[in-house]
């Protein structure tokens, strides 16, 4: 059974060093997520201390996948802090396991991460993926919109320049925001 949850502050901390093998792992069998490969740990562990510290102040929110209270998939989003722009927040991350991959894991880590970002009160969504990767699909099939795609936007973790797909989704409580 594969639990999904928020993780808190101390949570976070916590699970540093889980979610720094994770993405080690992630980078390591070539997930386009921001870092080359080989990915040392030490960096990894840089990374997430970051995201910790983040979580601690409110400006991010990571939820986490878990079997057999082992981590097996993350997602986190980025609350936009600016005045403008606090009604929207990024998808900045999806990294799920290896081992636990095509068993709707991704898909139920980004439920959890638009009904997070419905409970902090942001109405729109956006993230980005490297074009053809297995996220793409995922994004369409969960309903969300194609901006457009760059092309050589950023390099995968083996330093090839690939093409990145922007999307965006609008959330349920938009059409209520937008009534007000």
């Amino acid at each position: 059974m594969i639990a999904i949850r928020t993780l808190d502050a101390a949570e976070s901390w916590a699970a540093i060093p889980a979610l720094a093998d994770l993405l080690v792992e992630a980078v390591d069998a070539g997930a386009s997520v921001s870092f080359m490969a080989p990915l040392d740990f030490g960096e990894a562990v840089g990374f997430w201390t970051e995201i910790a510290g983040s979580v601690d102040i409110g400006r991010r929110i990571l939820i986490v996948a878990e079997q057999d209270k082992r981590l097996v998939g993350m997602v986190y989003l980025d609350l936009i802090p600016v005045p403008n722009q606090s009604h929207r927040a990024e998808i900045a991350m999806l990294i799920v396991a290896l081992e636990v991959r095509r068993h709707g894991v991704g898909k139920r880590l980004m439920v959890a991460a638009e009904a997070a970002a419905v409970a902090a009160g942001r109405s729109l969504l956006t993230l980005d993926t490297r074009a053809g990767d297995k996220g793409e699909r995922l994004y369409r099939a969960m309903g969300w919109t194609e901006i457009g795609r760059v092309p050589r936007y950023a390099r995968a973790s083996n330093g090839k320049l690939e093409d990145t797909v922007f999307f965006y989704k609008e959330l349920a409580v938009a059409k209520e925001m937008a009534a007000e």
